[in-house]
């Protein structure tokens, strides 16, 4: 069946559609709504998990961190509630003993600390001693300069990576910091860059609050000896974290005559894990939304199919008068179903749009300094997929009325009348 949509088709669809504005609009309405909920829940959808992948930004996802803690269980000799230490050697045991690690990094942080520039003070801010690999676990978003790197640690240089907050602080008048000197507890750092992070994934405190001086210059100035309180490792491509983990506990444990059964003593922080169920999550989430804005969607094609029953039965004499003076069954049910597309069509597209609309403007609700954090928006190929589905909805909608207009005798017409 071909649907021509000439001048004159497209006329009477109109007329018909005017003559019955206050049904057509009811019946346009749950399409609309549904359309609507659809593409809204949607567009949020893909807005919210953005959100929440920019505080994830930078973090890698196949990352497990290990701390030291207070043991329960009592081994060689050893009583429970001991407290131990990881050491700067304990980086060489997982490199040596375990290949399938890509970056094996200590790190070491002291909180509260105050940070002076002339008589500008930043407080609550915190020295964090890493290596120049720790940018491969947590990568920073550099505005100014550069990030530690191997020489700095190496030659024990007195140099830093400040924060955000820390930087607005210290440097009111903005511009490139690089070169200018701070103090922290007595000693003087020259600022190599400034890192912009803001991710939602901290280790040892809010990037915005840190000072990152090299690892090997933070256990002198502090005299931290060979303890380290994170140990932060990644895997090669193609190992997945959670077979490596159980190892890298025990290797870990038996080395400071730790039980490695005991999960208290060694915290262990697998990343991939989390990052596995917000996946699985959204990927819940988005199931959720198109069964409801589908089922929404059908309750209104539905409503759409009864409404043009009934006025197929109201216009009986009309389609009756018209077989009389010449139209063909085929032409009967092209009016039908070309009015149940152009009404869904019309309702849908109003409901892509006003969801678009209000879309936009939760888009700009979330913009900070002109940068915009999330696309709350519908992709182009979803609204596509949807239009494409309510002329399939709409010809459905319209089948079952035309195919009974189609059925209407000229006598069985006037004898209605």
């Amino acid at each position: 069946m071909k649907l021509r949509f000439d001048t004159d088709t497209f006329r009477e669809i109109l007329d018909s559609l005017l003559r019955n504005k206050s049904r057509s609009f009811l019946t346009g309405f749950g399409v609309f709504w549904g359309v609507f909920m659809l593409m809204l829940l949607s567009g949020g959808g893909r807005g919210f998990k953005q959100m929440l992948n920019n505080e994830f930004e930078g973090f890698a996802q196949n990352t497990c961190i290990l701390f030291a803690n207070q043991t329960s269980k009592p081994y060689k000799g050893f009583k429970e509630g001991r407290f131990w230490e990881m050491t700067y050697d304990d980086v060489d045991r997982l490199k040596n003993l375990m290949p399938e690690l890509e970056t094996v990094s200590p790190t070491v942080a002291l909180w509260g600390k105050t940070v002076v520039r002339g008589d500008v003070v930043s407080s609550r801010a915190v020295v964090k001693g890493t290596r120049a690999d720790y940018a491969l676990i947590e990568t920073p978003k550099l505005k100014y300069g550069r990030y530690i790197n191997d020489t700095d640690n190496a030659q024990e240089r007195k140099v830093c990576v400040i924060g955000k907050r820390v930087y607005n602080e210290l440097f009111p008048e903005g511009g490139d910091p690089c070169g200018q000197r701070i103090r922290i507890d007595g000693a003087y750092y020259s600022v190599i860059g400034v890192n912009w992070n803001e991710g939602g994934i901290n280790i040892n405190g809010n990037a915005a609050d840190m000072v990152i001086i090299p690892i090997n210059q933070a256990r002198k100035a502090y005299n931290l000896g060979n303890a380290i309180q994170l140990l932060c490792f990644t895997a090669k491509e193609g190992f997945v974290m959670s077979d490596l983990t159980p190892r890298a506990r025990e290797i870990i444990c038996r080395a400071h005559y730790v039980d490695p059964t005991d999960e208290q003593a060694l915290f262990l922080l697998n990343t991939q894990l989390i990052f596995g169920i917000v996946d699985n999550l959204f990927k819940g989430v988005n199931f959720i939304i198109w069964l409801i804005g589908l089922g929404t969607l059908l309750a209104g094609v539905v409503g759409v199919s009864n409404i043009m029953m009934v006025s197929v039965r109201e216009r009986t004499t009309e389609i009756g008068i018209r077989r009389a003076i010449g139209a063909t069954p085929r032409q009967i049910l092209g009016q039908i179903i070309s009015e149940s597309i152009v009404l869904t069509l019309v309702a849908g597209m109003s409901g892509i749009v006003f969801s678009v609309l209000i879309l936009y403007g939760v888009e700009l609700g979330t913009m900070e300094d002109g940068i915009l954090e999330a696309p709350f928006q519908v992709p182009f190929w979803t609204a596509m997929l949807a239009a494409s589905l309510l002329a399939v909805l709409g010809v459905v909608a319209g089948l079952m009325p035309a195919l009974r207009a189609m059925r209407i005798k000229p006598v069985d017409a006037m004898r209605d009348e």
